[in-house]
């Protein structure tokens, strides 16, 4: 029976899908597309697929576009507040550091079990540990000699970034949402480089 209405998918109001958006955050945290197959449990050539159509909604020709683009989710909690600029922005306390570790099984057995730290939450090759209220991020990679990366804490994220650049730092990435937990808290990174290439971190929390 013919109808008049339209096929496919229900319009978006956001300017990505939700599949889009989180490759293009993965994207921006610096991942290929195999790992973030991976991690998404899909295949690289839906990461692909998702990349090329952001690429295409955004007028960007290259990922290096997506890293840099500071979008934000329309329903994300970063929209609720407002980025405010001060004169007297600092960074806060190293909230986390991250390894690689070439077993993540296995770290996560010896971090746990041998060295008894408490086991916060895992998400397939990735696993939080709690060192009295400094996060240890454990991630399996091909090497487990990079450097370990701190990540800094900051009330806002955008305009701490923005106070940043102002100075000189540039970053890697724009400010992006790594990790939505149930309760609606968002977690949030950018990364930049010391005066020797090495890499550094900001994070924020965004409560629910």
């Amino acid at each position: 029976m013919a109808t008049n209405g339209k096929r496919g998918r229900p319009p978006h109001a956001d300017i990505l899908t939700p599949a889009e958006w989180r490759v293009v955050e993965a994207v921006r945290h610096g991942l290929t597309n195999p790992a973030i197959a991976r991690r998404q449990g899909v295949s690289t050539d839906a990461v692909k697929y998702h990349v090329a159509n952001a690429l295409q909604k955004l007028g960007f020709s290259s990922r290096a576009d997506l890293r840099r683009w500071t979008g934000v989710r329309r329903n994300s909690q970063l929209n609720a507040k407002d980025p405010v600029m001060t004169q007297q922005f600092a960074l806060g306390p190293v909230g986390q550091i991250g390894r690689t570790v070439k077993d993540i099984e296995a770290a996560r057995r010896w971090y746990g079990d041998v060295l008894g730290l408490p086991h916060l939450y895992s998400f397939g090759d990735l696993a939080f540990f709690d060192c009295g209220g400094l996060r240890l991020f454990l991630s399996e990679g091909e090497s487990a000699a990079a450097d370990s990366i701190l990540y800094f804490r900051v009330d806002d994220i955008r305009a701490a970034s923005a106070d940043m650049e102002y100075r000189g730092i540039a970053f890697t990435n724009a400010p992006h949402m790594i990790h939505r937990h149930e309760d609606g808290t968002e977690e949030w990174m950018a990364f930049f480089e010391d005066n020797e290439g090495r890499p550094l971190a900001i994070m924020s929390r965004i409560a629910g």
